[in-house]
Parts: C-alpha cells; sequence; structure tokens
C-alpha cells in the first residue's frame, strides 16, 4: 500500500504547513506493521484506512502529531501496540489523541447493553475532546472515511451506523463549524437511512445540472460586472444546497422543490466587513430581494462562530436563489470551523478565543453527570448541537442563542442561573407569555423574577429543552431540598411500585434498593430517592428493569410452588397434557374456553392450583400475557400423543321452535353415547330456540364428528363450540 502513502506525502508537500515527514513516516511504519496481517470487509488491506484518515486531516490542514495519531488511531483497540509504546515513540501528545478515539472495550466497561457501550464511548470521546479538540477532528475524519466505504458493511451495519451519524457527528461537525464533513456525512447517512428519498432528490439535481451551471455562471458574471464599477473585485464562488438540505425541506417539512429559496446559492468573499455591507445594498439594487429573506450573522453570529450576510433574491428570470456575502476571515472559519485554528493562523486567534470556540464541551459533559444512559446523551446532544437556532433578545439588546424549540425556562437559564431559578413569569414583546412558550427569531424577551430567593418548579424540567437548564434546575433541588427530596423520591417511588403491583418486604425489599443504589452511583439509598426528588434519576428508565426482575422472581417461586403441588403417588400426567420444564404438575381446565386434543393450548401457572389450561386464543389468556407482570406465569404445553381422557366441552345450538326439537337433539346425542352434563334451552326472540348442551368429548376429532351429526338433525340451524 505504499502507493497510497505517496498519495498522503504528495498531499503533505504540496500544502504551505511545515510537516515533520520522518515522524509521519515513522508512525505510519508502526501502523502498517501492526495492521499487516488485517483486512477491511472490501478486501483491501486495512492500513488504507488510517492513511484515508490522515489525508482528510491534512485537507483541513492539522498538525503533524494530529496526523500521527490518525495513522494510529487503530492500533491500540485492534493490535497489540500500547499507548506507553505510542507514547515513548511519538509522545504524549499523541498518545492522548489515540486514547481519545479508541472506544472503550468490554474487558474495561462490563456494561449489560449496547446502548450503554455507545453512550460510554461517547461520554468518553467527549472527555477527551475537551482536553484536546483534535481528537473529535481525527474521529469525524474517522467516520467520514468510514461512510465513504459504507458500502461493504450489512444493511443493519449501515443503518446503525448512518443513524449515530446523523444523531452525534454530524451535529457536533456543525458545531465545530467544519461545514464540508458535516454536510458530507449527512448526505453519506441519509443514502442508508432514507435510499429512496435520496436518490430522488440526486435524480432532480442530475436532470437540472446543465442549466443549474449556466445559471451559475450567470449570476456571477452580472455580480462581478456590477461589482466591478464600484471598484469592488471580490472572489465569487457558486454552490448547490447539500442533498440533505433539500431533503429536510422537501420531506420534513413539506416544501416542493420548487419552493425552495435556497437550492442555488453564490458566495461574495472580500477583505473588510464594510465591503460586505456595501455589497449588500448593490446586490438588492442589481436583484429583487425577497422579503423577510435577510440574516445578518455578522452582527449576531452562529453559536459555531458563523458568520456572513445572507438574502435571497430573485433574477430577471424569476429564479430564487441566496447570496452569502463574507469576509476571507469568515471564509475560512465557515469553511474549516475550528481547524482554521490549525489551517489558517487569522482563522481564530488567541487562546482566549479557542476558549470561547470550546465552551459548548464543557456545558454538555456537565449536564451528562445527571444523564442515566445512551437515549438521554443521544437526545441532549441532538438538542443543544441543533442545526436550527433561534437568536432571541434581551430588553438590553443582548442576544442569545438557543436550540429551535427552546422554551421561556431555557432563555431564562441561558441569561444567568440565579434569574431561572427566580423566575416568576415572562413577556415576549411586552405580552404575558407561559414559562412552556417556544421563543422565536428576533424576539425581545423580559424574564419576571421575584425579590426573594425562590426556587424552580418541578415541572420545569419538563418544559426546558436545553440540557443546561434541566441541569441548572436539578443541582438546584439537589443542594436546596434535599430532606424534601428524599421524602418526596420515596414516595414516588413506593406509589410506583404499587402502581405495578410489585411488592417487597423486609430483606428483599433492601436488597433491591441496595442493588438501584450500586446500578445508579449513589452513595446511599437516601441518596437514591433524593436523585428521583429532584429529577437526576427518571423512575421511567428505573421501573421496566424492575418490573423484568420481579416477574421472573415470580416465574420462579410459582414454578417451585407447582413441584409442590405433584401428587407423590402419580408416575404420569393423567390429563393428557404435557407441560414443559415441570414434572407430574396438577393441571385442570380452564372453564371459560374448555380446550380440547388438537387446540393450540397455553399453560397459566396458578397459586397452589398446579396449571391452568387454556386455548391459545382464548380472550382471558390474551389479556393476561399482554400484561407486563401476569406475563412470565405462562409456560409451554402440549398435547399427550395418546389421550384417553374425557372431557367436557360445550354446544350452541340454534334450531327452529317446534315440541319434538330437544328430544330430537337427545335422542341424537344418546345414538351417539355420548354423555350428556348439561341441558340448557331458551327462546330467542325471534321465535328460534337456543340450546346449550354440555357433553363429554374425547378431543377435537370426536368434537367435529358430533358437531356434524346434530347439525343434521331436521330443524337445526348452526351448531357451534361455546366459548371458540
Amino acid at each position: 500500500m505504499a502507493e497510497k502513502y505517496e498519495d498522503l506525502l504528495a498531499a503533505i508537500r504540496q500544502s504551505d504547513k511545515n510537516y515533520d515527514e520522518e515522524k509521519i513516516r515513522q508512525a505510519y511504519l508502526m501502523a502498517d506493521e501492526a495492521h499487516k496481517n488485517q483486512l477491511r470487509r472490501s478486501g483491501e488491506p486495512y492500513i488504507i484506512h488510517p492513511v484515508a484518515v490522515a489525508l482528510i486531516l491534512v485537507e483541513l490542514g492539522m498538525d503533524t502529531d494530529c496526523l500521527c495519531a490518525a495513522l494510529l488511531h487503530d492500533v491500540v483497540e485492534d493490535t497489540g501496540t500500547t499507548l506507553e509504546t505510542i507514547s515513548k515513540k511519538f509522545g504524549e501528545s499523541v498518545a492522548n489523541m489515540v486514547n481519545g478515539v479508541t472506544k472503550l472495550t468490554k474487558l474495561e466497561l462490563p456494561l449489560s447493553t449496547k446502548e450503554e457501550q455507545q453512550s460510554e464511548n461517547v461520554r468518553k470521546m467527549l472527555l477527551a475532546m475537551s482536553e484536546d479538540i483534535r481528537v473529535i477532528i481525527i474521529k469525524l475524519a474517522d467516520r467520514l472515511h468510514n461512510m465513504r466505504t459504507m458500502e461493504y458493511q450489512t444493511p443493519k451495519k449501515q443503518r446503525e451506523k448512518s443513524l449515530e451519524t446523523m444523531e452525534i457527528y454530524a451535529p457536533i461537525a456543525h458545531r465545530l463549524g467544519i461545514r464540508a464533513i458535516k454536510e458530507e456525512l449527512e448526505d453519506l447517512a441519509l443514502r442508508y437511512l432514507d435510499p429512496i428519498g435520496y436518490k430522488e432528490i440526486e435524480d432532480t439535481l442530475a436532470l437540472k445540472k446543465p442549466e443549474r451551471e449556466a445559471f451559475i455562471v450567470e449570476i456571477k458574471a452580472r455580480i462581478a460586472e456590477r461589482l466591478k464599477e464600484y471598484g469592488i473585485e471580490p472572489h465569487i464562488e457558486g454552490r448547490v444546497k447539500s442533498i440533505y438540505g433539500i431533503y429536510r425541506k422537501v420531506y420534513m417539512m413539506g416544501k416542493s422543490f420548487e419552493e425552495l429559496y435556497d437550492v442555488y446559492a453564490v458566495r461574495v468573499i472580500v477583505n473588510t466587513v464594510i465591503e460586505c455591507y456595501n455589497i449588500l445594498g448593490i446586490i438588492h439594487d442589481l436583484f429583487q430581494p425577497i422579503p423577510n429573506r435577510f440574516k445578518d450573522y455578522i452582527s449576531t453570529p452562529k453559536p459555531n462562530m458563523y458568520q456572513s450576510l445572507h438574502t435571497t433574491v430573485i433574477d430577471k428570470k424569476g429564479i430564487p436563489f441566496e447570496i452569502q456575502i463574507r469576509t476571507w476571515d469568515m471564509h475560512y472559519t465557515a469553511e474549516f470551523g475550528i481547524a482554521a485554528h490549525w489551517k489558517y493562523k487569522a482563522g481564530i486567534q488567541g487562546k482566549d478565543k479557542l476558549e470561547e470556540r470550546l465552551a459548548w464541551i464543557r456545558q454538555i459533559l456537565e449536564s451528562q453527570q445527571e444523564a442515566e444512559g445512551a437515549e438521554d446523551l443521544v437526545k441532549n446532544i441532538k438538542n443543544d448541537l441543533s442545526a436550527d437556532d433561534v437568536f432571541v433578545f434581551t430588553p438590553k439588546g443582548d442576544v442569545k442563542s438557543l436550540p429551535a424549540g427552546s422554551t421561556i425556562v431555557d432563555f431564562a437559564y441561558a441569561i444567568h442561573t440565579a434569574v431561572g431559578n427566580r423566575m416568576t413569569g415572562a413577556k415576549v414583546d411586552g405580552r404575558i407569555v407561559p414559562l412552556d412558550y417556544q421563543v422565536k427569531t428576533g424576539e425581545i424577551v423580559e424574564i419576571l423574577t421575584s425579590k426573594t430567593e425562590g426556587g424552580p418548579n418541578r415541572n420545569w424540567l419538563t418544559i426546558a429543552k436545553t440540557s443546561e437548564a434541566r441541569n441548572k434546575i436539578r443541582t438546584w433541588f439537589k443542594k436546596e431540598r434535599k430532606e424534601e427530596n428524599i421524602a418526596e423520591g420515596k414516595a414516588e417511588f413506593e406509589r410506583e411500585l404499587k402502581r405495578s403491583y410489585i411488592h417487597y418486604e423486609g430483606e428483599e425489599y433492601q436488597a433491591l434498593l441496595d442493588s438501584l443504589v450500586k446500578r445508579y452511583h449513589r452513595e446511599n439509598v437516601d441518596d437514591f430517592f433524593a436523585a428521583i426528588g429532584y429529577g437526576g434519576i427518571l423512575l421511567s428508565k428505573v421501573m421496566p428493569r424492575i418490573k423484568d426482575d420481579y416477574a421472573r422472581q415470580q416465574k420462579a417461586a410459582l414454578m417451585a410452588q407447582a413441584e409442590l403441588d405433584v401428587k407423590p403417588t402419580a408416575k404420569k400426567n393423567s390429563s393428557g397434557v404435557i407441560v414443559e420444564g415441570i414434572n407430574n404438575c396438577l393441571v385442570k381446565f380452564a372453564q371459560c374456553c374448555n380446550p380440547l386434543p388438537g387446540d393450540d393450548i397455553v399453560g397459566f401457572i396458578t397459586r397452589g392450583y398446579g396449571v391452568s389450561v387454556h386455548k391459545r386464543d382464548c380472550q382471558n389468556a390474551v389479556a393476561s400475557m399482554n400484561d407486563p407482570i401476569q406475563k412470565e406465569r405462562w409456560v409451554a404445553v402440549r398435547w399427550a400423543e395418546s389421550a384417553s381422557t374425557q372431557f367436557r366441552s360445550t354446544l350452541d345450538i340454534v334450531a327452529k321452535n317446534s315440541n319434538s326439537m330437544l328430544a330430537d337433539i337427545s335422542v341424537a346425542l344418546a345414538n351417539m353415547r355420548v354423555p350428556t352434563h348439561e341441558f340448557n334451552a331458551r327462546e330467542l326472540k325471534n321465535g328460534n330456540i337456543n340450546v346449550l348442551v354440555t357433553i363429554s368429548t374425547q378431543g377435537l376429532e370426536h368434537l367435529s364428528n358430533i358437531i356434524q351429526r346434530i347439525s343434521k338433525v331436521p330443524g337445526v340451524l348452526s351448531v357451534e363450540r361455546s366459548g371458540k
């Protein structure tokens, strides 16, 4: 695979950065040796992957140590190479980056589910990127190459990795401002998540490619010609909206392709901010601007520090398109995001500026202290790193950026923790609104507070959208209301147990609490109850496992009880039914459905009365099997090969009302030598009679013969098995 490494070297030498080629070569040689017997699913040597990741990082302008870590990023996880070896040869910085990218192994983290494993891997990655942002840039490049070669994976793996990419990695790339990686990750993930929708948009764009290219060339020429009249010679480029960007608006927002105003876009790049605003006026004179389609991201940058002027206009042919106006510094940040810190010295200047760009990572890490699993982690990342943000003003003119859908509660805590804790209400543009009101871009929000200490309401936990707000609310309850939290949490927990028909006493109850304290990493039972009280632990996440454990314990106890119900002298079950897993237990037939040999049956373990056998489609059985507690008491049963036992069954007969009808039915049964146990008749409103006859049969086939013979009695209209 030397030719692939030569491609990497060529890219390094073509860049304007001063790379340490010898150090990179040594990293390549170590990786090549470690992976020499490994192949990718495509059948190609594994070393192709780390080299491809390093090549992506060269395009982003990352430094020598970052490239070395990329080449070595899988050797600790997949080979016998240790971090100590890497640290000695390449330095602590490279070793730390490799460690940050390396997944936790099952030996390091014996977690019960794949989701918990994923959660801890993402948590580890966030911790590592808070120390060195290059960790996540390597991980993004790693995921990008894996998505580019996803066709070699199974369909199940393709969907799993694509969903993870869409929910975690693309949002992180967006927040880091690395546009090219974010858009390609979204497009590649969409290809596997909705291949039909992806193909439709791809085909539509392909059909219009010639006219699209001609349109963009024409617009660029018109803009350049007009700006030249004012002595301005900017750099102008065109682009088409990403496939996923179009997909979101067409399929998720219900718009038609023709309704999209920003499928086409032209970028005008100049040297100064003043030129940006001057060009905006010239553009609006050249083309007709569309009302309410102007956005000033220069004065109000996005959370990922993106800055540009956006305006949507219509040309003389009636085609709408977007124009983005920015400086070169803004362009570097827009294209490369945090990576501009390495690629361009002008990209992000100073350590303080870099720290500001990474503040959101610490916020997510703080919010994860109370998170319970992968679902919480993924949900918080999706919310906090949403690509759609709203910009809301305080009465003093300060701007707060929040994820779309954020409420008054989120806005209050975004201002300051004390403002949120003392909030009593809010006004939006001068009018009172409820706390669950979702704020919108451009609104002026005034938070009303009390002069006293006050405190948040527990319901705010369900109103808040951002993990930052929820975390601050939980922290307040955790610190200020510990005794109240313990009492509230205990009462809530015991109510939920009672509601779920779960009953523990004495040592069993204490053992349950001890296991929960350990599972949720609390110091003691009071801390566990307090966490429930302030919302740090949600019972909706706790109860399913408790219910499953309780149901298993109940089943084991009931099966043990069934064993005690065995008659000591019985050598075989005389009922003609075999119960799987239980020998010689007492068996009875449910009177609600009276099963017969030949029926599909199932057994229910009763308390003290052995196993009750039902037809599988019996309404009582179906309802019980759907009950989360009762379902564990159902066991598999089957008919013995030879069952000579007599079984009771009831016939539901409808016949014409005549003086001899009851006698005719009785004679027919007697001629077949069928024992009769009950015989009831009643007159129906239409003049016919309904006869219910309980008889003994030898099974389903015998009963079918009886029904056929009774059906032939003159005057009999229908014969059915009762309870069928």
